[in-house]
């Protein structure tokens, strides 16, 4: 399976009480980090939901 780096590139602050929860289930908790993450359709769905804060890479 594929894997994918995620980064976040936009603050949390503002977004919803969902995008947070989200942000934290992807392992992101400070601007800048990264993850790495197999491309599961779980994933890629949250990805769909925060892609005005994140940024992703296929690796």
């Amino acid at each position: 399976m594929a894997r994918i780096k995620i980064t976040q590139v936009k603050s949390k602050i503002g977004s919803s009480q969902n995008q947070r929860r989200t942000l934290e289930a992807l392992g992101l908790k400070k601007m800048n980090q990264t993850v790495e993450h197999e491309a599961t359709p779980q994933i890629l769905g949250m990805v769909n939901n925060l892609k005005h804060l994140i940024k992703v890479e296929e690796i």
